[in-house]
């Protein structure tokens, strides 16, 4: 008789999806809606584009002191807390399987990546796990600069252009490379 070979086991057996239909179905609603309204958006209409988060559960209090341009990508609005004079800047990519929050004038220069999900690689099926991401008051990311889940950037941390940050980084410091890690003290900013 014919024997069929046992399969060896390899990443992502048996993986499914973490959410509900409801979610999936939400989800795919928000692409549609991301991907006409809030793209096709003027560039200087940016408390729309955050009412139409907030439509999605983004917490959002005040969208008309937030800046968030129309090639921003969101892929989880109820995951997003912007607040107030937060600034999030052209092409980044807010992948917030987990929370991603926004202290008071944090700002997010062009084509940062803010990843609050990964796996479990220690598990064949490779389980979703998610960790929140927080950017402090008045925190800096430079340009490319990628941060990872369950980071959080200090108040007033400046991070250097294309660092990537796998470890929380401390307030009042300016901190840079791959992998990022404080660089100098940053003092109050002066002038107006």
């Amino acid at each position: 008789m014919f024997e069929m070979p046992v399969e060896q086991p390899f990443l992502g057996q048996n993986c499914v999806t973490p959410y509900p239909k409801s979610t999936v179905v939400m989800r795919g609603l928000w692409s549609l809606v991301q991907a006409t309204l809030f793209r096709w958006s003027p560039k200087a209409l940016h408390s729309f584009r955050a009412r139409l988060l907030n439509l999605f559960g983004a917490n959002i209090p005040r969208p008309a002191e937030v800046v968030i341009f129309p090639t921003v990508r969101v892929i989880f609005p109820r995951n997003l807390t912007l607040e107030p004079r937060s600034m999030v800047g052209p092409q980044v990519l807010l992948y917030n399987l987990g929370p991603i929050t926004l202290r008071r004038g944090a700002n997010i220069s062009q084509r940062c990546h803010l990843c609050a999900g990964t796996h479990d690689y220690m598990r064949w099926d490779m389980p979703l796990v998610t960790k929140p991401i927080e950017i402090g008051e008045n925190a800096w990311l430079g340009a490319d600069v990628f941060v990872g889940p369950g980071v959080s950037i200090g108040k007033l941390c400046v991070i250097g252009a294309r660092s990537v940050v796998v470890k929380s980084m401390p307030e009042y410091t300016v901190c840079a490379g791959n992998p990022c890690r404080p660089i100098k003290p940053r003092g109050e900013p002066q002038g107006s």
